[in-house]
């Protein structure tokens, strides 16, 4: 069943769901393998997980827990490249549809555009 609101426990829902899928991706799974590892049930990728859920969270509602710079990070990720940020939006779309009704993966899949568009652009990609 699809979500027609959004929750915090939704949000970590869509997180792990997501992530299950990039660990699965030859494309964009060496990124997060070299930085976390390939076991999400491991402490680095459980706070990886809280950090993304407290991040959307945020987003989505305009206040929340999140309080960091999410471009930093990429920043130190060499090899990265637009079919990468590509990979990544597909990935992204298809759990949302999955899990959510089509306003709210709506609302999700414009804010992640917007953020990987300036990713982008301020990686030079």
């Amino acid at each position: 069943m699809q979500n027609n609101e959004i929750t915090k426990e939704n949000i970590n829902q869509l997180v792990v769901t997501f992530y299950t899928k990039v660990l699965k991706n030859e494309k964009i799974s060496p990124f997060f393998i070299e930085k976390l590892g390939s076991d999400m049930k491991s402490e680095i990728w459980q706070k990886h997980i809280k950090i993304l859920t407290d991040f959307w969270y945020t987003i989505s509602f305009g206040h929340g827990d999140y309080n960091g710079s999410p471009f930093a990070p990429h920043m130190q990720i060499s090899g990265l490249d637009r079919e990468s940020f590509e990979t990544w939006i597909k990935l992204f779309f298809e759990t949302l549809d999955k899990l959510y009704t089509e306003n709210i993966a709506a609302k999700f899949k414009e804010r992640a555009s917007i953020i990987a568009s300036n990713f982008m652009r301020n990686l030079r990609i």
